[in-house]
């Protein structure tokens, strides 16, 4: 079992035995999370939907995040990975969400390098948490799988706590 399979298990038994449901809110995963949730036979007790808004039309389309505040901030910021994590409680039956968007690369800028990535776990009841993470110029790859298993992780300790 893979390191990102582990944690999605434990993931999905914690919300299991606390009754928790699960949306995820996707940019520069793609649907990765969604994907490592989904892969565990029996994951549909716990995980709702998951909304992979790559563009910004996406975003604000299916998650109800405002073009102003993309416009503002950038697509890759902590205002729009908290929206972002807001809108999938508010278009779902989750309990839980996570949201990740950020540069995994090439194509990066000064402001925003490769492996900048923002996180934002939401609860129905509670704020949200957002968590800057830069893993660096580390391949594309490694960018989209460091973010997965950080969400993931994320997503764990929220669970948790709840």
């Amino acid at each position: 079992m893979t390191q990102t399979e582990t944690i999605a298990a434990e993931l999905l038994e914690t919300c299991r035995a606390r009754g928790l449901v699960i949306a995820t809110a996707e940019s520069c995963t793609g649907g990765l999370i969604s994907g490592a949730l989904t892969e565990i036979a029996g994951s549909s007790d716990v995980f709702d939907r998951g909304f992979v808004t790559y563009s910004n039309e996406a975003k604000t389309g299916m998650l109800g995040v405002d073009p102003k505040t993309i416009k503002e901030h950038g697509a890759v910021s902590e205002d729009v990975a908290i929206a972002m994590a807001q809108g999938a409680i508010a278009q779902s039956d989750a309990t839980l969400s996570i949201a990740v968007t950020g540069v995994a690369g090439p194509g990066a800028s000064d402001a925003k390098p490769e492996g900048m990535v923002w996180i934002c776990a939401a609860t129905r009841t509670g704020g949200p948490t957002a968590k800057l993470h830069q893993f660096g110029a580390i391949g594309r790859q490694n960018v989209r799988q460091s973010t997965v298993d950080s969400a993931l992780n994320m997503l764990l300790e929220v669970a948790r706590s709840h």
